[in-house]
């Protein structure tokens, strides 16, 4: 089916500057509480104090005041940030052991299902979560929407509702304080950092506010969120790592580190990059006033969704790029469905709004 080609006497879908979207692109590190001090002026309570839970344990208040005195906006998540560390470390180690100390080289079907497995991961972030649950970019029939629950559940992160509730947040509010992973706040936050602290209250705010009800009416969805352990358990690690060891004779500690420690590892900073690498470093051809970047390195390794600049001025895009093939593997896949009717209704920007908005907004592009 051709896809839905928007004009340029149709609007461009950009978040609203509403009072709140311009205080919050202010930090504010209080707020008012309502009551009035001695002295007459307002009583404020700061965010970090706000978002402390009251009956937490006592061991961690040493934490909390030196998190306060290092200035956190918002109390970090330790158990997150301790598994994320940790994982990491461990990862790395294993990539040291296997490329210098390890006497049994991986077999070479391993790597290439290792690569395979992440591709699987990667389509079901990009071309599930991202491109379908959340911009509705496109239509799926019910057999492609199994195919990407299954791929999403092998890329081993939150559930659709929360991916597709925080993203949406993110791009009506990106780089404010209502941005779960607002660049303003440097590389490693929006990296990993803002999985390792509460929500500022903006994020949670507007989260709320959000209309979510096709992603809580749709029926695969949900089967998915009510089973999300067994699926992402068995898609991510148990599936992956069993495959090598039983047809290929891989050694099983081999299996399981490069499959559930490796492959996992480095999907998961692939999946990040967008939101850091490609906020922070590369060209704005087609709206300068935004920090989302144009950046071919993501898109070499997130499957095509380093095309960021494009991206945020016109979200809805299917192709999540003007040119929509060089570096977009997940283009390339929904071309495919596309030819057998399992997609459609692709909405793409038409080359004349492409141009009008590049032009008006855009950086000047080098002859």
């Amino acid at each position: 089916m051709a896809p839905i080609t928007y004009t340029e006497t149709e609007l461009i879908e950009q978040p609203l500057h509403t009072n709140d979207f311009i205080q919050y692109k202010l930090h504010h590190p209080a707020k008012d509480t309502g009551e009035t001090r001695a002295d007459g002026k307002l009583c404020q309570i700061s965010y970090y104090d706000q978002m402390l839970n009251p009956n937490e344990p006592k061991f961690l208040a040493p934490l909390r005041r030196w998190e306060k005195r290092m200035g956190f906006v918002t109390p970090i998540r330790w158990v997150n940030t301790i598994a994320i560390t940790v994982f990491h470390i461990i990862g790395g180690l294993f990539w040291l052991r296997l490329i210098f100390f390890w006497d049994k080289p991986l077999h070479w079907q391993t790597l290439v299902f290792g690569y395979l497995i992440g591709q699987i991961a990667g389509f079901g972030v990009t071309a599930g979560a991202h491109r379908y649950w959340c911009h509705r970019s496109y239509k799926a029939k019910l057999p492609l929407q199994w195919i990407l629950v299954i791929c999403y559940s092998v890329a081993g992160q939150n559930t659709i509702y929360e991916w597709v509730r925080d993203h949406r947040v993110h791009h009506k509010f990106s780089e404010t304080t209502a941005d779960p992973h607002d660049a303003n706040r440097g590389f490693f936050f929006s990296h990993v950092g803002w999985l390792m602290m509460k929500k500022h209250p903006h994020v949670l705010k507007q989260g709320v506010k959000l209309d979510l009800s096709d992603i809580t009416n749709d029926p695969v969805v949900q089967f998915h969120t009510r089973y999300f352990l067994l699926f992402k358990i068995a898609c991510c690690f148990v599936v992956p790592s069993v495959i090598p060891a039983l047809c290929w004779n891989e050694c099983w500690e081999l299996s399981i580190i490069s499959q559930s420690v490796l492959r996992y590892m480095m999907s998961l900073n692939f999946t990040w990059a967008v939101n850091s690498f490609a906020h922070l470093w590369g060209n704005k051809p087609y709206d300068k006033n935004i920090m989302p970047v144009e950046n071919w390195g993501v898109s070499l390794v997130a499957m095509g969704e380093g095309w960021h600049n494009y991206h945020h001025t016109f979200p809805w895009d299917y192709k999540a790029a003007e040119l929509g093939i060089p570096l977009n593997l997940t283009t390339t896949l929904l071309n495919y469905f596309a030819s057998i009717g399992w997609a459609y209704d692709l909405k793409v920007a038409s080359p004349s709004l492409v141009r009008s908005v590049a032009k008006a907004r855009g950086e000047p592009r080098e002859d």
